[in-house]
């Protein structure tokens, strides 16, 4: 009698860094998954595991403990609303009112996609270090890109501080947004949040008249 041939395992023929690639991957959807649906308190390790239906041996392979995991799940999010960003300001034109409504409306829009992205990228920062480490480094960035806009050199100090504070405000507004205290009505936020913001432009422009 002729034994019937072993089944092939999920990896065969797959080289062995593309398998160590494609079972990150699952890790971190994974992760996603439990992230935003459930919280921090979720994501332990044979949650992961159970979740991508791979054993837990997989998991050291890519990652030390949960929190460069949960820093993984976090850049990538953080990596698509860049993309999600820049061709909303691209799109908009040269002008600071038209890019300012696109940016504020793209990152809105991007966590009413997928509430999970809000979770991830703001509601779910203030308590964890991990989290609050690129949230800091966020805001820096859009700091940048903020003072960038107004096409000066050397920024003097009240148009700093108006990107300061509008850069702090736009990350609360998506805070609260994702928490969903700012209601449903994306054109009513984005209209209000933009007149806002050009506002305190215009008056950081008049001091420097």
């Amino acid at each position: 009698m002729v034994s019937a041939r072993p089944a092939p395992t999920r990896w065969a023929g797959v080289p062995a860094s593309r398998r160590r690639d494609e079972r990150r991957d699952m890790l971190v959807r994974a992760a996603y998954r439990l992230f935003g649906d459930e919280g921090e308190s979720a994501l332990t390790v044979r949650a992961v595991c159970r979740e991508a239906a791979l054993h837990t041996r997989y998991f050291y392979e890519s990652f030390a403990d949960t929190g460069e995991l949960l820093a993984a799940v976090h850049d990538q999010a953080a990596t698509t609303l860049g993309e999600v960003l820049a061709r909303a300001l691209e799109e908009a034109g040269p002008r600071p009112d038209a890019r300012t409504r696109a940016g504020v409306r793209a990152v809105l829009r991007f966590i009413s996609d997928d509430p999970r992205r809000g979770r991830v990228l703001f509601a779910e920062a203030r308590g964890n270090e991990v989290l609050a480490e690129r949230r800091r480094a966020a805001q820096t960035a859009l700091l940048d890109g903020v003072l960038a806009m107004s096409r000066v050199e050397s920024p003097r100090l009240p148009l700093v501080i108006a990107a300061t504070m509008f850069t702090g405000a736009m990350t609360e507004l998506a805070q609260r947004w994702a928490d969903g205290r700012l209601g449903d009505d994306l054109d009513a936020v984005v209209d209000s949040a933009v007149e806002l913001a050009l506002a305190m432009y215009d008056r950081a422009a008049d001091h420097l008249s």
